[in-house]
């Protein structure tokens, strides 16, 4: 891969992702250089103290086992015996886990005519309006003509929160009042899309897992009125996951994927966490690629992923000293 090459030339594009991971690179994984430097040889010990810091980063155990047995099978196949290269391998290793030797495309899917439909999921409280928020806002600075419908009818909350970030940055919304079935604010948004010639429709949900059967249901309907208005409709459906959860991100992840066909995730709040480690867990075990990441809390503030940009707010320490 050849990343500490590439970053060194290419430093002044990863100062947000260097700044956003700081805690976890300055927690969880700061033990990592520390290992590096006191061992001198490349033996079981060392992989072992490897894998407890890389769980601790939240990576998960089932990925960290496959991580390490994956390292551990080359260096010894290739008698590596210098730290310095196992330095570039365990970076090089995690490129190839979240890759998984694919091309995964981060972009979202932009129909080039028609409408493009955008469905968001996720329980309460990781952050899913302010997302919806700063993704229509990033689209709208792009040129787009964008729709905002209020899908999450549980929460009277949501509405208005919703309303209040349509009149902020400038796009339009449709809502009903709460209570109301969220199928129908699909169906009129959608109409409202097709006759104003909007580009990109935004959908919030209600933010429930509690009972699979009902959120299937419900998520179901909603799909069929956007499918039956919009043809081909969601064109993506994204999940959004607090990081700072952790573990029962992936908790939500899996139950969602049970539910739902998610074509992304948006995983807000990284910058919050020392334990960023779950964006590898969730491509690695799920099977799902990272869409967006929040470094921050302005609207500028959420990216569209780049695996190399996160691997180097991982181990800016190990690039800056090569």
């Amino acid at each position: 891969m050849g990343f500490f090459s590439f970053f060194k030339k290419d430093k002044e594009k990863n100062k947000k992702y260097k700044m956003g991971l700081h805690k976890t690179r300055e927690g969880a994984l700061k033990n990592i250089r520390e290992i590096l430097k006191e061992n001198t040889k490349i033996n079981d010990d060392l992989f072992d103290a490897l894998e407890e810091v890389f769980i601790g980063a939240d990576i998960g155990v089932n990925t960290v086992i496959d991580f390490i047995d994956s390292l551990k099978e080359e260096v010894y196949h290739k008698k590596i015996t210098d730290i310095n290269i196992l330095e570039e391998m365990l970076i090089d290793k995690m490129f190839e886990l979240y890759t998984n030797n694919e091309i995964v495309n981060a972009n979202l899917k932009i129909k080039k005519d028609g409408i493009s439909v955008i469905l968001f999921v996720g329980v309460n409280g990781v952050g899913k309006t302010t997302s919806i928020a700063k993704v229509a806002y990033k689209l709208k600075k792009e040129g787009h003509k964008v729709l905002l419908a209020a899908g999450d009818t549980f929460r009277a909350g949501a509405i208005e929160q919703l309303k209040e970030w349509s009149k902020r940055i400038g796009v339009d919304i449709v809502t009903k009042e709460a209570g109301s079935d969220p199928s129908a604010v699909m169906y009129e948004a959608c109409d409202k899309a097709i006759k104003e010639g909007y580009d990109i429709l935004l959908c919030d949900t209600a933010g429930r897992l509690q009972n699979k059967v009902n959120l299937m249901s419900e998520l179901g309907k909603m799909k069929r009125v956007l499918e039956n208005k919009i043809p081909g409709s969601p064109t993506e459906t994204l999940l959004v996951i607090d990081a700072t959860t952790g573990q029962n991100g992936m908790i939500q992840a899996k139950g969602f994927k049970d539910v739902t066909d998610v074509t992304g995730i948006i995983l807000t709040k990284l910058d919050g966490t020392s334990k960023g480690g779950i964006v590898l867990a969730i491509r690695h075990e799920i099977g799902i690629p990272i869409k967006f990441i929040g470094l921050g809390e302005g609207l500028e503030d959420l990216e569209v992923f780049d695996i190399e940009q996160y691997l180097y707010g991982l181990f800016a320490d190990f690039f800056e000293e090569k």
